[in-house]
């Protein structure tokens, strides 16, 4: 074979080992995590899990970010997120998702409404709480939430790889909210979706930056998020604030502390 043609498709065998490479963390949660192939929608929990405070006994306005895994086989590869809020005296929360679902009927992919179980299992996967603020300031936080969802731009628009979809959706809320500090976990695919045309925004977290092409190559380094690339929309990087991987399919592993 001529040198110069070998040289050539070495970069394309690179790049596929690479991303066999990133495939393994899906693989590895799909075999080993905790994804039930066999759980139907209709049955699945959506029962509340206790994070979120009872509006019975926290007058203070409330604001929470959570993630949990998708449902069935996507949840091997990433997470859905969403943010439920409550203000001061009010005696139930208001949650904001994205779901996709609803474009069918040509409506608005932003989901908004009360909710008594704010703190639910995404269809049998338990949430965990990504980020929140309790107190007599989150009234104000709770109004510059309400004008970013006014503001996002894909409410008609959802793909759920590499975006927009929710985790995109949540990602634009958290830069309107840079005080919260979210971090946004490296299987969250479509966090790294940016607006057409934009290659450099702030991270969710407002602590860095990032470099994405469509969510689909990109780089990003910030004080919370640490240092993560994506390819195809799957994140690998290192958190050495924390001491932790982030990893695709996986999410965190705390292992370097």
């Amino acid at each position: 074979m001529h040198p110069g043609r070998a040289s050539w498709l070495r970069w394309p065998l690179r790049a596929l080992i690479v991303l066999a490479l990133l495939l393994l963390g899906p693989l590895v949660t799909l075999v080993f995590g905790p994804i039930d192939l066999g759980l139907q929608w209709a049955s699945a929990s959506r029962a509340a899990t206790g994070l979120a405070p009872d509006p019975a006994r926290e007058p203070r306005a409330v604001i929470q970010f959570y993630s949990a895994r998708a449902f069935h086989w996507r949840g091997a590869f990433g997470v859905h997120t969403w943010i439920a809020v409550k203000r001061s005296g009010a005696a139930r929360y208001t949650v904001y998702q994205v779901i996709g679902w609803r474009l069918y009927g040509g409506g608005s992919s932003v989901s908004v409404g009360e909710s008594d179980a704010p703190d639910a299992r995404w269809y049998g996967a338990p949430p965990q709480v990504l980020a929140q603020r309790i107190g007599p300031d989150v009234d104000g936080l709770i109004d510059r939430l309400e004008a970013a969802v006014a503001a996002y731009p894909y409410a008609g628009t959802y793909r759920v790889w590499p975006g927009p979809n929710s985790n995109t959706f949540i990602a634009f809320m958290a830069r309107a909210l840079p005080e919260l500090g979210v971090d946004l976990p490296a299987h969250a695919i479509g966090k790294d979706y940016l607006a057409p045309g934009a290659w450099v925004e702030r991270l969710p977290s407002g602590t860095g930056w990032q470099w994405s092409a469509g969510g689909l190559l990109g780089a990003s380094l910030g004080r919370v998020e640490g240092l993560e690339l994506n390819l195809l929309g799957l994140s690998v990087g290192i958190d050495i604030d924390d001491g932790a991987l982030r990893l695709p399919g996986i999410g965190r592993i705390d292992a370097l502390r």
